[in-house]
């Protein structure tokens, strides 16, 4: 069984696995749609958005190796503990019904096309290129979340039902995105990427407008604050990482 690995525990290096890792995991989440959405063309849309998902996470991981101990994409993606891993607990809740899959998309898409925009303003010239590329793919994962939100919440009340529903359970999620920390702060001073905390208005004007024009309600903000990008996950987190692990663990430097 293939050992585990820990990154340097360094400002810069947890600012790029936080982004890496929502890319990641995200990814994996929509990748467990494939032949299972309501239609064809949504089957390998689905399937389109995870695989850009995946290059974004690569180009950022890659970056991450590189500046905290030498490792590689592969060995960050499918060799760290559960408590090595920073995405947003938001992303590695279950796959959910499809109104769950595009609410849950649209957030995610918006914060992305945020972060990308500041990011190709980085000082850090590697993760400055991805984030060129990125942000035009997350343009397209906005527009693409943004109408499919606009056709289940404006559609039959049973699918505004569901919306609601979906959006009512993972708004409460959305508030661990823009808390503010001393990795955020390190970045925005050493000029590697914005602070997440600065995109919370503009991220929620965006989604208020998208909700809207869906004649869905804005849920209230509540007290409860999930903690996943600091390494305390959920307990479907394990469950995760169990499965997209596997291959590596058991047959360590496995090739095709």
């Amino acid at each position: 069984m293939q050992d585990s690995i820990r990154p340097l525990e360094d400002p810069a290096v947890r600012y790029l696995l936080r982004l890496g890792d929502l890319c990641l995991i995200h990814a994996q989440r929509l990748g467990e749609w494939t032949g299972h959405a309501p239609v064809l063309e949504e089957d390998i849309a689905l399937g389109n958005l995870a695989l850009d998902l995946i290059g974004q996470a690569r180009g950022v991981l890659t970056r991450a190796g590189q500046l905290g101990g030498g490792f590689d994409e592969d060995q960050l993606a499918f060799l760290r503990e559960e408590r090595d891993y920073f995405n947003p607990t938001l992303v590695e809740l279950p796959r959910g019904d499809f109104a769950w899959a595009m609410v849950r998309n649209l957030m995610v898409a918006l914060l992305l096309e945020l972060l990308w925009q500041g990011l190709q303003d980085s000082q850090d010239a590697e993760l400055a290129a991805v984030a060129q590329k990125a942000v035009k793919e997350a343009r397209y994962h906005v527009r693409h979340a943004a109408d499919w939100v606009l056709r289940l919440g404006d559609g039959t009340e049973t699918s505004h039902l569901r919306t609601q529903q979906a959006l009512d359970a993972l708004w409460p999620y959305h508030q661990e995105l823009f808390e503010p920390d001393a990795i955020d702060d390190a970045a925005a001073t050493s000029g590697l990427g914005p602070r997440w905390s600065d995109l919370r208005q503009p991220w929620l004007e965006r989604m208020r407008a998208a909700l809207e024009q869906a004649t869905l309600r804005v849920p209230q903000d509540s007290a409860f604050r999930s903690r996943g990008r600091h390494g305390v996950h959920s307990e479907h987190m394990g469950h995760l990482l169990a499965e997209m692990q596997y291959l590596q663990r058991a047959y360590p430097g496995g090739a095709w």
